[in-house]
Order: C-alpha cells, then structure tokens, then sequence
C-alpha cells in the first residue's frame, strides 16, 4: 500500500512559487505587445450628436425675395396677339387683353436666394453675410420649429461681408461666442446651414489655416469643411458648441465645394455687428495712403533686414497721412504701438481704430524709424490718382548713369508741385539694368542707395559713391506711386 507524507508547509511554497511564475509569464506576454502612445489611448473621433442638438435650433434658414415687373411678353396670350396684329386678323372679343410695355405693370415677388443665419439674442437679432441680403425686397426667417418670420434689415456691410436683420419674437434660443484666440489649426469644428436649400444641414472637418488674407479687412479661418451654396451666413462652430466664425466663402473652380472654405472669424463679425446695431452702419478709419508688400530683396536693400510692413506707395492729398509728415516710399513698420507684419496687416489696425482718434505710426525712411503722430479720419470713396502733367524739362543727361542703363533729366517745378516732392530726376529712357528692374520712361527718381535726391547734381553724387558691382536701390514715383526697384548690375 502506497503512503502519502503531506507537509502543509511545502504544498503552500510550492503553490506560491507557481502563482509567481505564471503571474512573470502573463506579465512578459504583455510586455511583447507594443504600446500605444497617450496622444492615440486619449483621444478618439469626436461626436457631434450633442453639439447639433444644442446649437441646432439657433441655426436658421434665410430667404430673400425680389419685387420684379410682371411681364406678360413671351406668354402664349400675348404671342396669340402678335399673331393676331402681324396677319391684321380681328381680335376675338373673348380673347383676354394683355398690358401694353407703356402702361403700369403690376409687381410680383420672385425668389431671388436662399442662406443662412444665428440668433444672436433671444429678442430676435440675426446675423448673417450681406451678401446673403443684399438687394433683397424681402427677407424670411425660418426657425428649425417651422416658424417664418419677415425680417428687417437692420444694417449690412459690404467690406466685411456681415449683416444684421432682426425677426419680431422672443424667448428665441441664441447661440454662443467663442474666442477665436484659441481656436488652433487642426481643431475639429462644425458647420450647420442650409446648402441648396436643404436646412440644418450638418458638416465638419478641421482647422486649415488662420489669419489667411483673401480681404482688405478680415484674415479669415480656412477649414475643409464642406461649405456649398446656401451656406452663406451659417456657424462655425467649436467642439464646446461656441461660434469662432461665419461660413462665408468657398474656393472653387466648379462652383461646388472642393475642400476649401473660408470663415470670418466671429470677434472681427462681432465688432461689425455692434456698429449695425447701434448706428446702422459701420465706420472704420483711414489715413489716405496706397500701400504695397515689401519684398525680401528690397528689405535687405534698404538695410530693414526682413520683408515686414507696409510700403507707402502714394499719400492722397490732404489725407491725415500727409498732415502727419508721411511720405510716399516710407515703410509703415507699427501702427497704434502694433507692429505691421505684413501690408494686409495695416487697413484692420487703422480700420479699427475710431475716426478722430490720434494714433503713432512708426516709419522706417532712408535707413531709420522714426515715429509720426497721425489723426485717423472715416473711410470715404476711393480719389482717383492725379497724373503728373506740366512742361517738358530740360533734355536727358546721360553721365553716370548710363552705367544703369538710364538717361535722367531735371524734374520740372510743375512736376514738383503735382507729385508733392522736393525733387528729384526724370527718367527719359530706361535700357538695360534699368529696364530689367522695372524703370521707364517718366519715372521720377527721388531717392538711391537710400540717399534722397533733389537734383541731377545729386543724383549724380549718389551715384558716385556706390558700388556697380552690387545691387542698388532705388525709390521712384509714377504719377502719385511710389515704390522701390532693385537694379542689378550685369555679370
């Protein structure tokens, strides 16, 4: 008979020493498949459910109506009655009489578009883009519960594409704003509108790009959310349900949407919408220059040291810009204590800024900055640029400059007096280097290498003293432009 000794003991380091070994064995298991990283254990596509239904009654649809002529042309009774007067048949008595093009003709409404708008406030502000509006006899406001309201156009802005109509109810549920300071490219946001009139139509993608410049005023959001005709005006959306921005435009060569879309970011519509609200309409300010980007060639020619600011092409007459000191071929580099990165950069800062408000405005001339004190005036129609007229002044002289490629001559005192300039020389031909960098004939030069010139004298003394085995900067005016060219020298 076989005998068993247990020892209870033993039995129990033993059974622990195999749960040990089968808990190293899992473990190295785990440890052979790869782990994920935080970014993709954290974050997953996100749901828009909740966002639809929270925002999406604040959506509505907007059509416009167009009073038009009624026409009786083309219709089969009036066609009856050409027939009728061409062959000299009697007219049946029956026969219902149509309107002569000389008598009144009754007025009927026609649809003339269809787009999209929020609730900016439960008492029934809408906003929208004006071209959504524009030349409308007639708009119509239509909730998401059915409800048609005839709206009132309270104000609408062309530059900035924003309006505002206001619908008579209350209790209407308004959306929120969101701060498009921290909306990042590559966010997840939404769109909601009525494309081809097909209402509370939902879409969404990402954040391409901000501060993309396609206006003189607003640095849009640029998004790939698919934003199709009827769009026009609806929200722009973040993941917390707030607006950043109005859908606004598209770009495309088809008409249809192509992955490309454009938003007016919500704190630029908004400032607009205040404006409308108050005064019907917006003012913005100016200072009457015409401006130009800088090129890398031309900063590092002129001793700036990178492309930034805006080049002063032409100062209007009279203009708060000429009051202050501003000259044409100065490089606007801050406005308001704001620096002017880019020329797009320089009509919103000054636009923004209260007509009658002084501002400084620092320029970079001839190698330095210096600041200018500038009183903003209100946006008015655009001046036509003057030509410069007058006598023809003394012939060509060719000298020094001939190595240029130029034939220059004294500026007349007309010329000065039209163009507003202490001097400078005429171009009477332009071959060569010259040419190549832009220069023709009735240019006026007024300032190389950074050296301003009244006369040939000193132009010829500026010319002097630079190398022609470099690159040399000049600033020109044509008409009232002024802008720089980079003459190289042939190697």
């Amino acid at each position: 008979m076989l005998t068993l000794n247990w020892n209870p003991l033993r039995s129990y380091r033993s059974y622990r020493s195999y749960l040990l070994a089968g808990a190293l064995a899992v473990g190295a298991m785990i440890a052979l498949v790869p782990a994920q990283p935080a970014w993709a254990q954290s974050r997953t596509l996100p749901d828009f459910t909740d966002l639809v239904e929270q925002v999406g009654p604040s959506v509505v649809n907007i059509r416009t109506l167009e009073k038009v002529k009624a026409s009786a042309a083309g219709s089969p009774e009036e066609q009856m009655l050409e027939f009728f007067r061409r062959f000299g048949i009697p007219v049946p008595p029956n026969m219902p009489r149509v309107p002569r093009p000389n008598q009144p003709q009754p007025e009927e409404e026609q649809p003339r578009g269809v787009g999209s708008g929020f609730i900016l406030t439960s008492d029934g502000f809408v906003m929208t883009n004006a071209h959504v509006v524009d030349g409308a006899d007639e708009v119509i406001v239509t909730l998401t519960d059915k409800r048609e309201f005839k709206a009132r156009i309270i104000g609408a802005d062309k530059r900035s594409d924003v309006a505002v109509v206001k619908i008579e109810a209350t209790g209407l549920p308004a959306v929120k704003i969101g701060d498009v300071n921290r909306l990042k490219v590559g966010e997840w946001v939404m769109a909601i509108g009525s494309p081809f009139g097909l209402e509370n139509t939902v879409t969404a993608g990402i954040v391409s790009a901000k501060q993309r410049d396609t206006g003189d005023y607003l640095p849009f959001i640029q998004t790939d959310v698919a934003i199709n005709p009827g769009n026009s005006g609806g929200p722009l959306l973040n993941m917390r349900g707030e607006v950043v921005g109005i859908n606004s435009q598209i770009y495309s060569r088809s008409g249809g949407f192509q992955g490309i879309s454009f938003a007016i970011p919500i704190d630029e519509a908004t400032r607009v919408s205040e404006q409308l609200r108050s005064n019907g309409r917006v003012t913005r300010g100016r200072i009457g220059v015409q401006i130009d980007q800088v090129t890398k060639e031309v900063a590092e020619s002129i001793g700036l040291g990178k492309p930034q600011g805006a080049l002063v092409r032409g100062v209007e007459a009279g203009a708060p810009a000429e009051k202050a000191g501003i000259e044409a071929g100065d490089i606007i580099i801050k406005f308001d204590g704001k620096p002017v990165d880019k020329s797009s950069d320089l009509p919103r800062l000054v636009g923004n800024i209260k007509p009658g408000t002084k501002a400084i405005v620092t320029v970079f001339r001839r190698g330095s900055a210096r600041d200018l004190t500038v009183t903003i005036g209100e946006v008015e129609a655009d001046k036509p640029v003057r030509k410069a007229s007058g006598p023809e002044p003394k012939g060509p002289q060719a000298g020094p400059a001939q190595a240029l490629g130029l034939a220059v001559s004294e500026v007349s005192d007309a010329q000065k007096k039209e163009l507003k300039i202490k001097g400078g020389v005429k171009v009477e031909t332009a071959d060569g280097a010259a040419a190549r960098a832009g220069l023709r004939e009735g240019d006026v030069i007024v300032a190389i290498a950074n050296t301003e010139v009244t006369s040939l004298k000193e132009f010829e003394a500026a010319l002097g003293k630079i190398d022609k085995t470099k690159s040399v900067n000049v600033l020109f005016r044509r008409g009232e432009w002024a802008q720089y060219a980079l003459i190289r020298p042939v190697r």
